[in-house]
């Protein structure tokens, strides 16, 4: 748990800048017949000879679940004939005392405007494993349909579990390993300039295994599955349908408009899946551009809501982690009902050309304010959490995001080092 991080944490972080000045010198710029480059990594947008940028990175991370990452990446950045970053592919190797050493590689590909393309896979020596692949398609039917697919398998060694409620104690905390493979797949309609209606199935099958912090006791050895449904397995088929509402001017980096969306989701036993319960939620996000889009003030209010008979405790409203209360690790309160609100100021910071890729730099303070409860009704004010923070972030557009957030919670400072905007 994040107790009396801030020290810990605060030399690798120093550690980090001195790194990465040093290892400025070694990033390096080659021209490559696009013929050596085949698709995905290069599309007919990209000039011939490519253009690409090789920046050798630390890759040091330190998160209240995982605790300090080592390691090293080398980023690979190719940019197409207008001098964009449309692909890169990261390869990585670093240390880590609870998974060992673990090797991966991510690539994130945009095609072009209607069609993208990620991918993520790494294994560790010990208990950690990640396959993932993400595709967006939006050129069918005069670019009205947007079809998505997201297949997985993973094992996390580092998955926490205190208990039930705002209120679930601390001092509770237990480790199991979240071993799952699965889908989730969607099919969006245009039913207006900024409206669509979206059809999405996912299945999602779980076995809980010992995790990796041996520190910790095993979950499964102080809960049983009658007092924690899903604790010794589970697997979840669930239909749903969404609404959404989206004046946004980018997917990965946006600056100015709304995105408002709203779901059911229905999982049966009749469909295979280990039980029967109905998911709602609604959230609404908001970018609101001030002083020559130097200052993005973003927010995002969300509510969730889980009802039905020995719903899974993974599928439960949980809260916690890099994308909703980062003052705690990931998934650190769970229940059947939750509500967040982030607010945070993107500041830019400083604008220009680093390892000879046009980045924006940025310092954003944030406040994030949520809970957990058995109902809207049973809300309680002093079980709220209230994590400020300040985050720094460098991107690269169109689609490129990396992040340091650092936020405070009840018991001390956490940090996430990662991709992408947490909303």
């Amino acid at each position: 748990m994040p107790v009396d991080r801030a020290p810990r944490y605060a030399r690798p972080l120093a550690r980090l800048l001195l790194l990465a000045c040093a290892l400025h010198a070694g990033a390096c710029t080659t021209m490559i017949a696009r013929k050596n480059l085949p698709y995905p990594l290069t599309t007919d947008r990209f000039a011939d000879p490519v253009k690409v940028v090789t920046i050798p990175l630390p890759a040091i991370a330190a998160s209240p679940n995982e605790g300090v990452t080592w390691g090293g990446l080398t980023a690979f950045l190719l940019h197409d004939a207008n001098d964009e970053v449309d692909s890169l592919v990261a390869p990585q190797l670093y240390y880590n005392p609870n998974f060992g050493v673990t090797g991966a590689v991510y690539g994130t590909f945009a095609l072009s405007p209607e069609r993208d393309l990620e991918f993520n896979a790494s294994r560790s020596t010990k208990v950690n494993d990640d396959l993932e692949l993400t595709v967006r398609d939006k050129t069918l039917m005069g670019k009205k349909l947007e079809l998505r697919a997201f297949l997985y398998g993973l094992t996390d060694g580092s998955a926490r579990f205190y208990g039930f409620g705002a209120e679930s104690p601390s001092d509770a905390e237990t480790n199991f390993g979240d071993r799952e493979v699965g889908f989730t797949l969607s099919a969006g309609y245009d039913i207006g300039r900024h409206l669509q209606v979206v059809l999405g199935e996912r299945l999602r099958n779980v076995n809980v295994v010992k995790g990796a912090v041996v520190s910790l006791p095993y979950t499964a050895d102080l809960f049983t599955a009658g007092a924690v449904p899903g604790i010794d397995g589970f697997t979840t088929h669930a239909q749903k349908l969404s609404l959404v509402y989206d004046t946004t001017d980018s997917k990965a980096v946006p600056t100015r408009g709304i995105r408002a969306a709203g779901s059911v989701e229905g999982s049966f036993e009749a469909l295979g899946s280990s039980a029967d319960f109905v998911r709602c939620d609604v959230e609404v996000k908001g970018y609101l551009p001030l002083w020559d889009d130097r200052v993005i003030t973003a927010g995002r209010l969300a509510w969730s809501q889980v009802r039905g008979s020995g719903v899974p405790f993974l599928e439960m409203s949980i809260l916690g982690g890099e994308n909703s209360l980062r003052g705690y690790g990931r998934n650190r309160f769970f229940d059947r009902d939750s509500i967040l609100l982030n607010i945070e100021e993107r500041i830019q910071a400083i604008r220009g050309r680093l390892f000879n890729v046009m980045t924006s730099w940025e310092v954003a303070p944030f406040l994030d304010v949520g809970t957990v409860m058995e109902s809207l009704g049973a809300i309680r004010g002093h079980a709220v959490e209230i994590n400020p923070g300040i985050g720094f972030r460098a991107s690269v557009k169109p689609n490129i995001v990396g992040r340091i957030d650092v936020g405070y919670g009840k018991g001390g400072a956490a940090v996430y080092v990662g991709l992408k905007y947490p909303f």
